[in-house]
């Protein structure tokens, strides 16, 4: 099948952007909604992309979104909601029932391949609202049956020079002193956004990939406390990091709840019960991950020169298979 329209959902933001350049690359057309055409102003930049005011919450916008497309990726994803059980109404309208609505825009329009991005730890008997909302979601997706042919990825956290996770606490580290850190020693297998990018774009083109979840994770296994101490000695401010008994960061994660934008929900907390890491193999189709520590030099902290020799390098652990 030749692939020559794709529409990104939820395309707008640092992933969306790394995905859209990949598939301009092969000269696709690319359309991205958004909910305001401000908030994609790069976008604008990259040949091939479209970018369009649109609610994708509303069922007839989709299908006409879709009409004319060979297949939809779906990047909408939050992090924090009004609490809920099983979830939260947030995570409902993001995670649960945006893809219902996706999957069925997708067979009213006839579109043939769906990449449903979904996340790391999702499961129905998870102990956060955000993993078990996100397995929902899936199962969304797998209620579809064969049309459209879909393929699930489920990240770790995502990198890259734009993300919201690293560079989060090197702005952290320019206000305080020391750092204390909920979940510090829940582990972690960072993905760079740009491997994240090549395997959408695989999974578009690939006979094997329609029906298969895949893991999505970079070489190494590292504590949140080594991530955190990795990057502010690369920013070339290096903080203590203390370790929050969970207790208290759910104390604090509740504080952090009151700002318009928190860094932090105890939604989050109980999310770091579980690992985030790969059971198998970290990429699919034979991939070879791309390593934090190669990459995140060149955008942080690039003239402090020591970082590259942190010690977290001979702690790194690389997972097992098999």
């Amino acid at each position: 099948m030749k692939m020559e329209r794709v529409v990104l959902v939820g395309g707008s933001g640092f992933v969306g952007r790394v995905i859209a350049n990949r598939l301009s690359r092969e000269n696709i057309g690319v359309l991205v909604p958004t909910r305001r055409y401000i908030h994609a102003g790069e976008l604008l930049l990259i040949p091939t992309v479209e970018v369009v005011e649109a609610d994708v919450h509303d069922p007839a916008t989709l299908s006409r979104l879709f009409t004319g497309a060979d297949a939809v990726v779906n990047l909408v994803g939050i992090l924090h909601s009004r609490p809920g059980n099983p979830w939260g109404p947030d995570f409902a309208r993001a995670h649960v029932e945006l893809p219902r609505r996706i999957v069925a825009a997708c067979q009213a329009a006839g579109v043939a391949r769906l990449v449903h991005v979904s996340a790391l730890g999702a499961s129905a008997n998870g102990p956060s609202e955000y993993q078990r909302s996100k397995a929902a979601g899936e199962e969304a997706i797998h209620a579809t049956g064969d049309a459209p042919a879909w393929t699930i990825l489920r990240p770790s956290v995502i990198f890259g020079r734009e993300d919201s996770f690293l560079n989060m606490f090197v702005r952290l580290a320019q206000r305080f002193p020391v750092l204390p850190l909920a979940g510090a020693d829940a582990r972690f297998q960072p993905v760079h956004v740009g491997d994240v990018a090549e395997v959408v774009w695989r999974c578009l083109t690939e006979p094997s990939a329609p029906r298969q979840t895949f893991e999505l994770a970079g070489p190494g296994i590292y504590t949140l406390r080594e991530l955190v101490e990795y990057v502010t000695e690369l920013s070339g401010q290096p903080r203590p990091v203390i370790g929050l008994p969970e207790w208290l960061a759910m104390l604090q994660a509740r504080l952090m709840e009151l700002a318009p934008r928190p860094l932090m929900s105890r939604d989050n907390v109980r999310s770091m019960r579980v690992d985030n890491v790969a059971s198998g193999a970290p990429l699919p189709f034979g991939m070879t991950p791309a390593g934090l520590e190669a990459l995140a030099p060149t955008w942080i902290g690039d003239r402090h020169q020591r970082a590259r020799y942190y010690p977290m390098r001979s702690r790194a652990r690389r997972p097992r298979h098999g």
